[in-house]
């Protein structure tokens, strides 16, 4: 068996091409989206991330507000550019880009951020939204997971989900999207200290997993046709990027996400999506 390839760059592409429609209708109307970054440091890799998000707002004519910082910047100092951002009235939505540096208080940061203006989805308040099942931003990769599912008609009603991770981005969120009542799936949730992980993987018709653990996903450990989705991120003894499903799996699941091209194409294109679902809400 080799698993179909669940393509995070075309279904991407398709997403854009809506997208771009929508912004054309709301520039009619007089409005025109616009998307905020918040990069502090000359991090390479979220330098290339912020580059990447601004990249996609020109394809879909979105507005880029890029507010940029040196590595020595001050709480005070962030905490002016969010609060500056909040009352832009051409910011429709932002992302504060993280890890910040040593010292910053990430919480304090992203409790600043006007919630109505949250693109990543992962401000206080609107993940209780997400617990109450309340509308709010959705967390822009376990959005893009689901999205992913859907296009290539990956049943999750009644699905055995097993979710590796725990971080807030992921793996904390995962599984209140997962078992909404429109997913319906069971979802058990592991991390790198569950006792038996394999016992759990080979039980599951759909893996997600974020743990940023090299290859810690084998081929013997799915069940066979299993959904397998690769989003973790980490970094090899070669020092090369790596997920955390092993290559072998594609030789037993049914689909899997390419790291890279499978999962990373998708929550950038559901920032998009959250911005321009901003904007509609307030054009009314």
């Amino acid at each position: 068996m080799t698993a179909q390839i669940l393509d995070g760059k075309a279904t991407a592409a398709a997403i854009k091409s809506d997208l771009t429609a929508r912004v054309a209708a709301l520039k009619e109307k007089g409005i025109t989206p616009g998307l905020g970054t918040v990069l502090v440091g000359e991090d390479p890799g979220s330098q290339k991330y912020v580059a990447g998000k601004h990249r996609d707002c020109a394809q879909v004519g979105i507005a880029s507000i890029q507010r940029e910082l040196p590595a020595t910047a001050t709480q005070e100092e962030i905490e002016a550019v969010v609060r500056e951002l909040n009352e832009d009235p051409d910011c429709t939505g932002y992302i504060v880009q993280l890890p910040l540096p040593k010292g910053i208080d990430e919480n304090r940061i992203l409790e600043l951020m006007d919630p109505e203006k949250d693109a990543d989805g992962l401000h206080p308040m609107n993940l209780g939204r997400l617990v109450l099942n309340e509308p709010a931003p959705l967390p822009c990769t376990p959005n893009g997971v689901l999205t992913l599912l859907r296009r290539y008609g990956v049943e999750t009603k009644g699905a055995e989900v097993v979710v590796v991770g725990r971080g807030v981005t992921i793996g904390r969120s995962m599984p209140l999207l997962l078992t909404r009542r429109s997913e319906n799936a069971t979802v058990t949730q592991c991390h790198t200290g569950t006792r038996d992980l394999a016992y759990h993987l080979k039980r599951a018709d759909i893996v997600v997993s974020a743990a940023g653990a090299p290859h810690l996903i084998r081929a013997e450990d799915i069940k066979p046709g299993a959904a397998v989705l690769d989003v973790g991120v980490s970094r090899n003894a070669e020092g090369k990027i790596v997920g955390d499903v092993h290559p072998d799996v594609a030789e037993v699941a049914g689909w899997i996400s390419p790291n890279p091209g499978g999962v990373g194409p998708m929550t950038r294109a559901q920032l998009l999506v959250n911005v321009v679902e901003a904007a509609e809400r307030r054009a009314g």
